[in-house]
């Protein structure tokens, strides 16, 4: 396991090659970055170039997102997949096979993906540490729980059909293709109908079944701990058994490192030493049962100063890079 940091083609677009190089002089080799625009106009062709403005940084890029991402249906250059739509769902899903080979062809060994039909629920952001302002969910808080998106009324047996019907046919690629398939959890976990969808990949058991659908080494998790320590009433004491859990089966192909204050429907996003969890036992686990991927920070809070999405990001960089040099570990994945 070692260092990565993960970036979106839009936020990429932004920030430039310069970000690129502030990366490789901050020790993070590997990245999972994407190209600008659609993914499913990601030809061979753009993403050989793009992989090449990686490599020229010094940078390897790992892995990268599949066209199912965080923020939902309504937002999804996939919708049909968790709208259970044909047959638009079936070419949406031959389009994400061939992404798949392309990639494969390229050497990229890994992609990650949402199945996600509510997106990222938040309430209102609160002030923490020195003021920093951190992402919320408080469920008790919440106007919207009758709000439906575009897909309607879904319940768990939906929900579990639409994501059987993907894997059944997605994983035997991946599989071919020697590609790992990185499912992010639901953030965070709602109860049962909030907003007319049951949440079924939202906790630790709902991600069991999940993995023990369409068995294979290439399909597991993008492990966000924070996401699943939000499902838990006691997040330091419970989430090093879910680690072990999964971490033993090796379901683990990314780690989304980062820490939280509170639990189960109520909590705030903070930075990876100012959380209720004991984020250096949670290292050592993954360590311990022979996690092999990046670990990499996320959702960091919003702070002060010129350039504050970069100065969150290495401090969580150096926080976790001084983690690995605490137990004689080599961070930079040489």
């Amino acid at each position: 396991m070692y260092v990565g940091t993960q970036l979106g083609g839009d936020k990429f677009a932004e920030v430039g090659d310069r970000y690129l190089r502030q990366l490789a002089q901050l020790g993070v080799r590997h990245v999972c970055i994407d190209p600008a625009g659609s993914a499913y106009g990601w030809t061979r062709e753009v993403l050989a170039r793009h992989i090449e403005r990686i490599d020229k940084a010094g940078l390897v890029l790992d892995m990268v997102q599949l066209p199912l991402p965080s923020s939902g249906v309504d937002r999804s250059e996939a919708p049909a997949i968790m709208l259970g739509q044909d047959p638009e769902r079936g070419q949406q899903i031959d389009g994400i096979c061939t992404l798949i080979e392309t990639l494969s062809g390229l050497g990229v060994a890994s992609v990650k993906y949402n199945l996600n039909i509510l997106g990222i629920p938040r309430t209102a952001s609160e002030r923490g540490r020195g003021g920093a302002l951190l992402s919320t969910f408080r469920h008790d808080q919440t106007s919207d729980d009758t709000v439906l998106t575009r897909a309607g009324l879904v319940d768990a047996d939906e929900s579990w059909e639409r994501i059987t019907y993907f894997l059944e046919r997605v994983v035997p690629v991946a599989e071919a293709n020697k590609v790992r398939l990185a499912c992010h959890p639901h953030d965070p976990l709602t109860r049962p109908g909030y907003r007319g969808v049951d949440r079924v990949l939202g906790d630790a058991e709902g991600l069991k079944t999940f993995v023990s659908i369409a068995e294979s080494p290439y399909h597991g998790l993008n492990f966000c701990q924070g996401t699943i320590a939000e499902s838990l009433d006691n997040p330091r004491d419970e989430i090093g058994a879910i680690i072990r859990w999964f971490g033993s089966r090796k379901k683990i192909f990314n780690v989304h490192f980062r820490n939280i204050k509170g639990g189960r429907y109520s909590f705030t996003e903070v930075l990876p030493d100012n959380g209720d969890m004991d984020m250096a036992d949670s290292l050592r686990i993954y360590k311990e049962v022979g996690v092999d991927c990046m670990i990499m920070p996320d959702h960091v809070p919003d702070i002060d100063g010129e350039a504050p999405f970069e100065t969150a990001f290495a401090f969580a960089f150096g926080y976790i890079i001084g983690l690995f040099q605490a137990n004689g570990w080599d961070p930079y994945g040489a």
